[in-house]
């Protein structure tokens, strides 16, 4: 079954998720290399914060889509970094199209590509890897615009490195830049077949709830936006895929399944009981555990 004109007909298998595997962290490159699909049939969705590097990238690219049936991915905000020790200083929406060619060079699925059609159990679903930014807000209480909110967090002590690392040319901000994917974006998801559920792959809680238990709540400027709450409702999501918290978590909103897939730092999951690097299955859907931190 197609969607967009691409696709993998399934009959076997799992789609399973992962985020934030941070592979410079040479703890996380081991963790990475041990991944494994259960099924040659698996497919796995891949949302954001895979390395800083374009070779760092490529490199894990290259390893998981050797590995699993079908690699989709949502670029993080890691990946659109410029750090002065990459050899790629492209910027902003180059460096983004930089990484579309490189994924599609390794076959590898992105937010530019016709959304494939899993098939396999708890399909026919439609795979969306979504790439929408953030715009700030997601603003503490009180905060009367962008401005004022990003004094009280500097103010707390609470700024991104975004601010300094990820640059939005050639859109004048990356809030700008994140209205301008969201128009974009909108028009994608409701041209799929009315027919056909969704899975929504992004690197951001498309969502503002899981924002609510961070330590520091004036990060949650930088987590999504809310032109996004009502998506999983407008396009029929069967589940919605996302990290960037570093808080492994399954919470239900209207009734489906927003799964936070992050591996994260070695210091955060060096703490966890459970053995790093689990592929979460998003497909057919697990019973409800609550948190999986």
């Amino acid at each position: 079954m197609f969607c967009e004109g691409a696709g993998q007909v399934t009959t076997r298998g799992s789609l399973v998720g992962i985020s934030d595997l941070h592979v410079h962290y040479e703890d996380n490159r081991r963790v990475v290399e041990r991944l494994r699909p259960e099924s040659a049939d698996d497919w796995l969705l891949l949302a954001g914060d895979v390395a800083e590097t374009v070779e760092d990238i490529a490199w894990a690219m290259d390893l998981l889509r050797g590995r699993f049936a079908k690699v989709v991915w949502a670029p993080g905000n890691h990946e659109l970094w410029t750090p002065p020790y990459d050899q790629v200083q492209l910027r902003g929406e180059a460096r983004y199209r930089h990484l579309v060619e490189l994924c599609r060079g390794l076959g590898v699925v992105t937010p530019e590509d016709p959304y494939p059609v899993w098939d396999g159990p708890g399909g026919p679903v439609a795979i969306a890897p979504l790439f929408v930014l953030y715009d700030y807000s997601f603003r503490s209480d009180g905060a009367r615009d962008e401005q004022d909110a990003l004094a009280l967090a500097e103010d707390a002590g609470v700024i991104c490195t975004d601010e300094f690392m990820l640059h939005a040319d050639p859109f004048p901000s990356r809030a700008d830049w994140c209205r301008a994917r969201v128009e974009y974006t909108e028009a994608r998801l409701a041209a799929v077949d009315e027919a056909l559920p969704t899975v929504l792959v992004n690197h951001y809680p498309l969502v503002r709830t899981p924002t609510r238990v961070l330590r520091h709540p004036e990060f949650a400027l930088w987590c999504g936006t809310e032109a996004t709450a009502d998506w999983h409702r407008r396009f029929r999501a069967a589940a919605v895929v996302y990290g960037h918290l570093h808080i492994p978590s399954l919470l239900y909103e209207d009734g489906v399944p927003h799964h936070e897939v992050s591996l994260g730092y070695p210091s955060e999951w060096q703490r966890r009981p459970a053995a790093p690097g689990r592929l979460v299955r998003i497909l057919p859907e697990p019973a409800a555990t609550g948190s999986r931190a």
